[in-house]
């Protein structure tokens, strides 16, 4: 027969092995959403530095398909229990999402190789707030590919659409894996 603080100790024990799964599982979720978005990021940045003039249906298409495929990956998919998907989470993303929207092309008009870069440095800004709640990996995700995307903004001139499709694609299905094994 165990004592008071004996179970309270095991009890402890239980909670904080329960909250590791549940962050592995949520990473495993994250990680897969993360290697879809990077193929298809990859993809668009490479038309849009071959052929710039499909540059917007193609990232239009790349969009839809990227938000179908992170429904499909994790919108409904049990993490111990809990739904990972939320649908506040969705309505913040719709309203970030629209937000910047807004700032790029109804009060900006931020021309093409400024849109190139402001939104994986927008989007990421998400990533490393969600970092400070989620884990770090979100947070070192978010930073890395901040800083990536403005030295290659400043530094990198007319190469910079195949710069971002390695430094923002590649980088979010390194990041992906990465997680996976967290």
């Amino acid at each position: 027969m165990i004592d008071k603080t004996e179970a309270a100790a095991a009890l402890d024990d239980i909670e904080q092995i329960a909250q590791r799964v549940r962050q592995s599982l949520f990473y495993r979720v994250s990680s897969s959403v993360l290697m879809l978005w990077g193929i298809l990021v990859f993809g668009g940045y490479l038309v849009s530095f071959l052929a710039p003039r499909y540059a917007g249906a193609t990232w239009i298409g790349i969009y839809g398909v990227g938000f179908a495929g992170t429904a499909a990956l994790g919108g409904f998919h049990q993490v111990a229990g809990t739904k990972s998907f939320d649908w506040r989470i969705a309505g913040t993303f719709i309203l970030y999402v629209g937000f910047g929207y807004l700032m790029s092309f109804g009060m900006f008009h931020l021309l093409p190789r400024q849109l190139s870069a402001f939104w994986p440095t927008y989007l990421m800004l998400a990533y490393s707030i969600a970092g400070l709640w989620l884990g770090p990996a979100f947070l070192v995700i978010g930073l890395t590919t901040t800083v990536l995307t403005l030295i290659g903004y400043f530094y990198v001139g007319p190469w910079f659409d195949l710069y971002m499709a390695f430094v923002n694609g590649v980088g979010l299905i390194i990041a992906g894996a990465w997680m996976r094994r967290g």
